[in-house]
């Protein structure tokens, strides 16, 4: 019953995020620096972390060289969608590289829900713990999904739609839980990978993209509020 209530703040959270995130199109770049921002400090202070510490039987420089592979994977996947689009010059090409950044966003959404799930299968407490970190940042992924889809271009229907499929992910990643487990060291490569997306996603697109033809300084402090107030977030849901 604990879970069930838990999947269904994950969703409303998400939900709540993403609509937010619509209702103030005509403020996107200061919407997209904040992204930017709690896109890097979720990849800093939540997902390395938890790498780190769920990747122990690895050496760090093993993790930290599978959040450069992301990192790259990203980079080399975003490049061959942008010259697919240039080489076409279609709307639809290069809206599909906002389909990619909703997907990996929505991926780790899934992972959230994995996580909480193997969490309360070690200890309710841990898993309230790891609950409550989730949830504080389940709004900012709503705010990235609908920024990263609208900024390539896509229509709102269309981040409406990828908005429910990430509120959706930590509600199947909870319910996955109860068919298979996944061990604490794999665990741990996967949050690794997806540290590499998120860091490129933040610094590579959403970064440049909110100060293009905006004035840097509410951008910047946008993206430093968004940084800030992750951190916060999940140093408080660590305590």
């Amino acid at each position: 019953m604990t879970l069930f209530f838990i999947a269904a703040a994950a969703f409303a959270s998400t939900m709540l995020g993403g609509y937010l995130a619509l209702r103030l199109r005509d403020r996107l770049h200061l919407i997209l620096g904040f992204s930017a921002g709690a896109v890097i400090a979720v990849a800093f202070f939540d997902l390395m972390p938890e790498a780190l510490e769920l990747g122990a039987a690895y050496d760090a420089s093993v993790i930290l060289g599978v959040v450069a592979l992301g990192f790259m994977l990203y980079l080399l996947l975003d490049r061959l969608l942008l010259l697919h689009s240039h080489a076409h010059e279609d709307h639809e090409h290069e809206a599909s590289r906002g389909h990619v950044r909703a997907g990996s966003l929505s991926l780790h959404s899934f992972l959230d829900g994995i996580g909480i799930g193997l969490a309360f299968q070690v200890d309710v407490a841990v898993g309230l713990i790891v609950a409550v970190a989730v949830l504080a940042h389940d709004f900012s992924d709503g705010i990235n999904t609908v920024s990263v889809v609208t900024r390539h271009g896509g229509s709102r229907t269309r981040a409406m739609q990828w908005l429910l499929v990430d509120a959706a992910a930590p509600v199947l990643g909870i319910a996955a839980t109860m068919l298979f487990g996944v061990t604490d060291e794999n665990l741990g490569l996967l949050l690794a990978l997806f540290s590499g997306f998120f860091l490129y996603i933040g610094a590579s697109d959403l970064i440049p993209e909110s100060h293009h033809a905006h004035p840097t300084f509410w951008t910047t402090a946008a993206t430093l509020l968004g940084a800030l107030a992750l951190f916060g977030v999940i140093r408080l849901a660590g305590i």
